[in-house]
């Protein structure tokens, strides 16, 4: 059984698998739940991809092979892997989320594709048909939007409304959470019209499937695109050794 897990800064994603049967899955919130699920049964092997820092991966492997008995695998970003070339100068600039639902994305198409991940951030990247990075957008997410309003405005105050639409507030609630998911939407929709028309497109994050019929472009949601290229990433490298 192999425990593979997505670290976000908010969430963890995770799904215990054998071959390619998912046994169990689910979602763990970070500072309610903390980094580790209890799957009913003891995973052989526990495969990573994580946005932490060193310092608690390190307390997270020990915490591991506490549990489980092995050492956990973390996935790195790299200038090329499983047919997808990085465009940074400095790979592991590049977030490893970023990165894996990439491999995911267009192992998946193996043609142009743009993966959306709405998550804690907006990113927006662009791969080639050759599997070249064409390069992205990082944007904030939501919850960075609503916060930025309410740190940096004196008078801009606003209680709950509906998070989903588009037309403009009649209320400054529904003028703000309205007004961040525009730009949301707008700029998924910018960058495909730009960028991306011959592209498939892949939405993720937990965002993801707000945004995708926000922006009404088609394309297709997929939550664990993330673990897919972990998956994908992890059967390259440890086959490699």
């Amino acid at each position: 059984m192999i425990l593979q897990l997505d670290i976000g800064n908010t969430r963890v994603k995770w799904r215990l698998t054998s071959g390619e049967t998912v046994a169990e899955q689910g979602v763990l919130v970070r500072a309610a739940e903390g980094l580790l699920p209890s799957p009913a049964q003891a995973p052989d092997q526990v495969w990573i991809s994580s946005v932490a820092d060193a310092d608690l991966e390190q307390e997270l492997s020990a915490r591991i092979l506490d549990l489980w008995g092995s050492d956990p695998w973390f996935a790195r970003t790299a200038a090329a892997a499983c047919g997808v070339t990085n465009s940074y100068t400095e790979p592991s600039r590049m977030g490893v989320d970023r990165w894996l639902a990439m491999l995911a994305a267009w192992n998946a198409e193996k043609a142009p594709v743009c993966v959306v991940d709405a998550g804690s951030a907006l990113t927006i990247d662009f791969v080639a048909a050759s599997g070249e990075h064409r390069g992205g957008y990082i944007l904030p997410g939501t919850d960075s939007m609503e916060r930025a309003l309410l740190h940096d405005t004196d008078r801009v105050r606003f209680g709950e409304a509906p998070r989903d639409r588009l037309e403009p507030g009649c209320s400054t609630a529904e003028a703000v959470f309205n007004g961040i998911q525009l730009s949301q939407a707008g700029a998924v929709a910018t960058a495909l019209e730009r960028f991306g028309e011959d592209s498939a497109l892949y939405f993720c994050g937990g965002n993801g499937a707000l945004l995708q019929e926000l922006v009404s472009c088609g394309g297709v949601v997929e939550p664990d695109l993330v673990l897919n290229g972990l998956a994908l990433l992890a059967a390259e490298e440890l086959a490699a050794q």
